[in-house]
């Protein structure tokens, strides 16, 4: 976020109070999400970045859930209801009700429009007052107008009218300039005139557009400025709208990355939550999913084929083909290809979590090693630690979960299972295939052994007639022969 100075006059009133029945969601539109934010956040984000004087945010539909949402992004903003009355114009009365004897500059958007960025705003706001404009309303060409209010202009190129497309006649809903649905009013212009607005439209709603006629019909100045970036102005109303907007945002984000230093081999796979943070020199390969608080520091590789969600990882470390969760993974160290971090993983700087092996809830010292087919959960495990191939801390005894510590410089052998609890000591080994139910001392070698036993014609006794039964009656055949052959060669 922007540190900007205070301006004194200026207030941001946040429009989130409707449904969004188009979402066909049980969900608010606004708490829909994209870029690791809910919609309405990314708009919070931006008015905080203008650092006005006052935030409000107008709720009604799910009001709890919205405000609860709104208050744990933004715990600073005021927070307001709506009444009975439906429409934006009474969203914004109860707001301005809010504020006060405020008497600067109201700027109005919409909960569901997160791609206005505070330079754009910033700039509306300055035109409208060097306008000295009652009000000045952000508009947008359209390919497509549907759905939007249509900007109706005088001959001499003033706003006259904003028409929303239920009220439109056929020749107003060809017009191709529309209502950006962001505004900013004088405060007085808009104590004057909200009162004098009504409902007598085709849906009987408190249209805050319709202050535009109120205030020419008063000789009071309504000023229009084009969105020189259209994707700004794009509002939510459905899910087709919500991936593309999260598309528009998240190349943004990608691009604003690749600007300060980080390499992304391919922005169209590359998904950055705008919560996230990467440093210079950072290489980002296709497909890669880079979520919510995940920091990745300089000199990191991480993809392809890569999910992280609230992960920290350290310099120069290499993510391969790995989906992670709420992990740390140490400077240098390396993770995948397809390994499973689940939260509470902790690598130490040059470990290894490599191919196909799970961890969760366990520490990994440094420059220890989990290398392939392995199960590594509720453990501590120490400094410069190798475990063979088919490691699993068994940490559950259908009861309750138990810890296993295996302390440094521990070798384990192929195919272990540490039933825990249970410690392994400082410099101990374990054989192949050992089953560690006890403790294990410093420097002591644990083994596991029964003793093999060989049943000979097992197969061709229990499995007559299969394949198998066949290629051991050729063998056991072709041995006998031979022993026959070297009985006469020797007699």
């Amino acid at each position: 976020m922007t540190e900007n100075a205070l301006d004194s006059r200026l207030a941001v009133v946040i429009l989130a109070a409707g449904q969004g029945t188009r979402m066909k969601s049980s969900l608010p539109k606004v708490l829909h999400r994209i870029g690791g934010r809910p919609l309405v956040g990314h708009v919070l984000d931006t008015a905080r970045d203008l650092a006005p004087a006052h935030v409000v945010v107008v709720v009604r539909h799910e009001r709890d859930l919205v405000a609860d949402a709104v208050l744990g992004v933004a715990p600073e903003v005021v927070v307001v209801d709506q009444d009975e009355v439906p429409g934006t114009g009474r969203a914004v009365e109860v707001a301005l009700d809010a504020l006060g004897d405020f008497d600067g500059d109201v700027l109005v958007l919409s909960g569901d429009c997160p791609l206005a960025d505070a330079g754009t705003l910033g700039s509306f706001v300055a035109e409208h007052r060097e306008a000295r404009a009652g009000a000045t309303l952000m508009t947008a060409v359209l390919d497509d107008p549907t759905g939007y209010g249509r900007i109706i202009r005088e001959s001499d190129g003033s706003v006259a009218r904003i028409v929303e497309q239920k009220d439109a006649s056929p020749e107003e809903a060809a017009v191709a300039e529309v209502n950006a649905g962001m505004y900013v009013f004088a405060a007085a212009a808009l104590r004057a005139h909200l009162p004098r607005v009504g409902t007598d439209n085709a849906q009987q709603e408190k249209y805050l557009t319709d202050i535009v006629a109120l205030l020419r019909q008063s000789d009071g100045r309504v000023a229009a400025s084009v969105a020189k970036d259209v994707t700004v102005t794009y509002g939510v109303n459905d899910r087709v709208q919500l991936s593309e907007v999260g598309r528009l945002l998240n190349a943004r984000t990608v691009r604003r990355w690749q600007l300060e230093g980080v390499t992304v081999l391919d922005p169209a796979t590359t998904w950055i939550d705008v919560t996230a943070t990467l440093a210079p020199d950072v290489t980002v390969l296709p497909n890669t999913h880079i979520l919510r608080s995940t920091s990745i520091a300089e000199g990191a590789t991480v993809g392809p084929d890569t999910s992280l969600v609230d992960c920290e990882v350290g310099a120069g470390a290499t993510i391969t083909r790995t989906d992670a969760t709420l992990a740390v993974i140490g400077a240098g160290a390396t993770v995948g290809p397809f390994a499973y971090v689940r939260p509470g993983t902790e690598l130490g700087e040059r470990g290894k979590i490599g191919t196909f092996v799970e961890t969760k809830n366990s520490t990994i010292g440094v420059g220890s090693k989990v290398p392939h087919l392995s199960y590594v959960g509720d453990a501590t495990i120490g400094r410069n630690v190798n475990l063979g191939a088919g490691a699993i801390t068994a940490n559950y005894d259908d009861i309750s979960k138990h810890r296993t510590e295996i302390a440094d410089e521990v070798h384990a052998g192929s195919h272990n299972v540490f039933v825990a609890p249970v410690r392994i000591g400082e410099g101990a080994k374990t054989g192949a295939g050992a089953v560690i139910r006890k403790d294990v001392p410093a420097g002591a070698l644990a083994l596991s052994i029964a003793p093999q036993r060989n049943t000979a014609g097992w197969v061709e006794n229990n499995r007559p007639g299969t394949g198998a039964a066949e290629a051991a009656a050729r063998a056991r055949s072709a041995q006998e022969a031979g022993d026959g052959s070297q009985e006469a060669a020797d007699g």
